[in-house]
């Protein structure tokens, strides 16, 4: 610690937690103070720039049995809870052919893309028919109930459970979450993300991404109260400007040859079907070097700064904006 930060002996901030000089009842015995020297003097393990590799190579085996993969980093958060950032936990599912994969999370929704393979999923008493490309948006509090076709499926997962861990809150009742069911078919998002082409965007935007929302979220724009989810492009050669914001960003590289993000100064190659994580307030961007459109898909949990209005936005050569 420089010696500029160090408690001042004598002072304040040197005092250890102070307890009731003489409770009277366990609830007056249960009541702790700290003081403006050392209330604030929490220090937590930063969110690490990491890229998943393992995870989606086991996942894509066909010797893998049917079940969940966690990318799970909560020991090197500080967590007692499995997660891969402070509130967001990301999988992989794997469900091989003709079998089926029962998930029940602690979340208030749940975000799946379908990587490989074909299948069903039912929650809430509706069904969807699902294939590669396609992205799910399931309400949390009630089972899902993924189901394989002929062939070996794979699904990346990615909830805000760590959220409700944080907490300690239990998921919503059946029928109260924040979401229905959504489907929306790889082939919607790819004349969505036309659409965007066509109109084209001017160099003020971040990058040409397609925010998915839904008729329960329209109004705050996200896909659920605390989470944004964005399918984010890049045409061969070009690279988005760099930029900081105070939410996190884990993303499933979908396409990505010879593409890299550059974080904080340091580059990171990207990996097929690897989950990456890109630290809240770190500089960053991310880069096309190859002949084709990248495509990643990004999750983060952007609705809680949005609603705390301390986004923190900003290009990385500017003062923030929002």
């Amino acid at each position: 610690m420089p010696d500029d930060l160090r408690p001042v002996p004598g002072s304040i901030a040197t005092l250890p937690v102070q307890h009731p000089a003489a409770p009277r009842s366990p609830a007056e015995a249960r009541a702790r103070f700290f003081n403006t020297g050392n209330g604030f003097d929490v220090r937590l393990p930063p969110v690490p720039d990491r890229s998943f590799t393992a995870e989606p190579a086991r996942a894509l085996d066909p010797a893998t049995p049917t079940g969940l993969i966690a990318c799970d980093i909560s020991g090197e958060l500080g967590c007692d809870f499995p997660a891969t950032t402070p509130l967001v936990l990301a999988r992989y599912a794997r469900i091989r052919a003709g079998e089926s994969l029962r998930t029940d999370f602690a979340a208030s929704g749940v975000i799946a893309y379908v990587i490989a393979g074909s299948g069903t999923t039912e929650c809430g008493g509706e069904s969807v028919a699902w294939n590669p490309g396609d992205l799910l948006i399931l309400p949390g509090g009630v089972p899902h109930d993924h189901a394989a076709g002929a062939a070996d499926a794979v699904l990346w997962i990615v909830g805000n459970e760590p959220l409700l861990a944080f907490e300690n809150l239990r998921p919503p009742t059946p029928g109260a979450a924040p979401t229905d069911l959504v489907h929306v078919p790889a082939a919607e998002i790819a004349r969505q993300i036309a659409l965007i082409d066509e109109v084209g965007r001017d160099a003020r935007m971040a990058g040409s991404a397609l925010i998915f929302s839904s008729d329960r979220q329209e109004a705050t724009r996200n896909i659920l109260p605390t989470l944004t989810v964005a399918m984010n492009t890049l045409h061969p050669g070009t690279a988005q400007r760099p930029h900081r914001h105070n939410s996190v960003a884990v993303s499933l590289v979908i396409q990505g040859e010879q593409c890299h993000s550059m974080v904080d100064g340091r580059r990171k190659d990207w990996s097929p079907w690897a989950t990456t994580i890109t630290p809240p307030v770190a500089v960053h961007s991310h880069h096309n070097e190859g002949d084709g459109q990248a495509l990643f898909l990004i999750v983060q949990d952007g609705g809680i700064y949005y609603h705390a209005r301390a986004m923190g936005f900003a290009f990385a050569d500017q003062d923030a904006t929002t």
